[in-house]
C-alpha cells in the first residue's frame, strides 16, 4: 500500500483490518467458551484515550516503573542493542519509547499500532522531539502481520524491536511463542526488547487492574459501545459488571465483563445472547517470572542476552537475540 505523506519525516501505512474482518472476529469470539474477544479490539481512539488514563492511575504502577527504568538504562540498552532503525510493537503513547530514541539516535523510528489516532498523534509528537529521526507508522494487527512493508527508512536496514508494557501479557503463551516467533521474522536478525511484568501480590495485581475511579471499568465497557457503534448493535452496556481476578494457576489476572442478567442482542442482525454471571473475556494479563521468560523466549527461538529490572525486581526488561 502506498504511504500517505504527512511531512518530509513522517509517513503513514494504513493496513487496518476492515469491516469484514472486525464481523469475522466477533463472530469467532462469541462462539467460544468463555466468550472472549481480541484485546486489540478495546484500542479504537476513546479506548486508547482511556488507557492512557489508566497508567495514570496511583494502582497502576507498571507504565511508570518501566519509564523509570528506560530512562535509567536507555544508554546502557542503546549501547547493548547496537546500531539500527527502531521498531515499536504497539506505541500506545510514546512516552516508553522516547528515551531509547535520545540515547540510540536512530536514522528511522517504525511504530506499528492498530490505532490510527494513536499512531498520528504519537508520532507527530516524536517528530518534534528528534527531528533527525524519520517517523514511520504502520497501522495494523501485528500479531497477524505477514511481513513488513517496503518502505526505504526501513528497507535494507538493521532492525531493533521494541515490545514494552508487558503486552506480550494479553497472548496465551502459547500464542506468546507464535507471536515470538513472529517479530524474529518481522525482525529479520535484529534484536527484540521486551517489557514483562512479573507475578507479585494478587491483591496489588487485582488493584491495578481494577482501579476505584473506574477507569479500567470505562475502558472494558468502552469495547461494547464499539461493537454497538461498528457492528450496529443493540447491546445493553449497563447490564454488564466489569471484574478483574488473579489466576494463580495460569499466573495472570482475567479481566472480563459479566452480565448482570440473562439477555440477548443483535450485532449486524445476528443474535447473541448472554446468561446472568456469563462472562465476555477482554483481556488476559500473563506474568513472567524471570525462568519463565527464558523459556517461553527459548522455545520462540531467541536467547536473553541481558535483563534490566527495577529495584523491586517486578518489571523486567529483557534484551532478546535470536538463537540461531
Amino acid at each position: 500500500m502506498t504511504p500517505t505523506r504527512t511531512s518530509s519525516t513522517l509517513d503513514l501505512i494504513d493496513l487496518h483490518p476492515g469491516a469484514a474482518d472486525l464481523r469475522r472476529l466477533v463472530r469467532a469470539g462469541l462462539m467460544q467458551q468463555p466468550k472472549q474477544l481480541p484485546a486489540w479490539l478495546l484500542y479504537d481512539a476513546e479506548g486508547s484515550r482511556l488507557f492512557a488514563e489508566i497508567c495514570q492511575q496511583p494502582e497502576y504502577t507498571l507504565t511508570r516503573t518501566e519509564i523509570r527504568l528506560l530512562e535509567q538504562q536507555a544508554e546502557t540498552i542503546a549501547a547493548a542493542v547496537g546500531p539500527g532503525v527502531m521498531v515499536e510493537f504497539g506505541i500506545g503513547n510514546a512516552r516508553k519509547v522516547d528515551p531509547l530514541l535520545r540515547a540510540l539516535r536512530p536514522s528511522a523510528f517504525i511504530a506499528l499500532d492498530i490505532s490510527r489516532s494513536a499512531l498520528t498523534d504519537a508520532l507527530s509528537g516524536l517528530a518534534s522531539s528528534h527531528p533527525d529521526t524519520s517517523m514511520l507508522g504502520v497501522c495494523c494487527d501485528h500479531s497477524v502481520l505477514a511481513a513488513m512493508p517496503s518502505h526505504p527508512w526501513l528497507d535494507n536496514q538493521r532492525r531493533i524491536g521494541f515490545f514494552p508494557g508487558s503486552s506480550l501479557g494479553n497472548f496465551s503463551p502459547e500464542a506468546a511463542v507464535e507471536l515470538l516467533q513472529r517479530f524474529r521474522h518481522l525482525l529479520a536478525g535484529g534484536p527484540l526488547l521486551l517489557g514483562l511484568d512479573q507475578p507479585r501480590d494478587p491483591r496489588q495485581l487485582e488493584a491495578a487492574y481494577d482501579d476505584a475511579a473506574g477507569i479500567s471499568a470505562a475502558f472494558a465497557r468502552n469495547l461494547l459501545h464499539r461493537l454497538n457503534r461498528e457492528l450496529n448493535g443493540t447491546i445493553d452496556v449497563d447490564q454488564f459488571d466489569y471484574r478483574a481476578r488473579w489466576d494463580e494457576r495460569e499466573q495472570r489476572i482475567e479481566m472480563a465483563l459479566i452480565s448482570r442478567i440473562d439477555q440477548s442482542f443483535t450485532l449486524e442482525d445476528q443474535h447473541w445472547s448472554f446468561q446472568a454471571n456469563e462472562r465476555l473475556i477482554t483481556e488476559h494479563s500473563v506474568k513472567y517470572t524471570p525462568a519463565a521468560a527464558a523459556d517461553l523466549a527459548a522455545r520462540a527461538g531467541w536467547t536473553i542476552r541481558e535483563r534490566w529490572h527495577d529495584p523491586a525486581d517486578q518489571l523486567s526488561l529483557h534484551l532478546l537475540e535470536p538463537s540461531d
